[in-house]
């Protein structure tokens, strides 16, 4: 019985060890916040946010959500494996009045850190008139 209990705790301690050499997925964003500067209203404004996975295992998201309507984000439903780039695109569509705007788009994922905060900032002007 003794031998048995040994043999089940140093399997167990492998087990362990094996998982902790390991690195879980994490992001490694080229830019976390994008400033448009002035853009005219009505029109939409786009950005692009890439990462790369740099942990071991692959990165999953599971969601991606904005602050507001008018901004809309799209990103890469695959699971991306270690060394792997991925992008989340951000549209934001100015309406309403000129004025400074910032808005956050959170990331939920099976990331070290589960959740990641991106963010969008800028000004709208009114559009030139013809």
């Amino acid at each position: 019985m003794k031998k048995l209990i040994l043999l089940f705790t140093l399997i167990l301690g492998i087990s362990v060890a094996a998982n902790a050499q390991s690195k879980p997925a994490e992001f490694k964003f080229e830019k976390e916040t994008h400033d448009f500067g002035k853009i005219p209203l009505n029109k939409p404004a786009k950005v692009d946010f890439k990462f790369t996975n740099i942990g071991d295992q692959p990165l999953i998201i599971t969601k991606v959500e904005s602050t507001c309507g008018c901004t809309v984000p799209e990103y890469t439903q695959t699971p991306i494996k270690k060394g792997e780039s991925g992008v989340i695109k951000v549209t934001y569509n100015p309406t309403g009045a000129a004025l400074p705007f910032s808005k956050s788009i959170t990331i939920t994922s099976n990331a070290k850190t589960t959740t990641k905060v991106l963010y969008i900032k800028g000004e709208t002007v009114a559009a030139a008139s013809k």
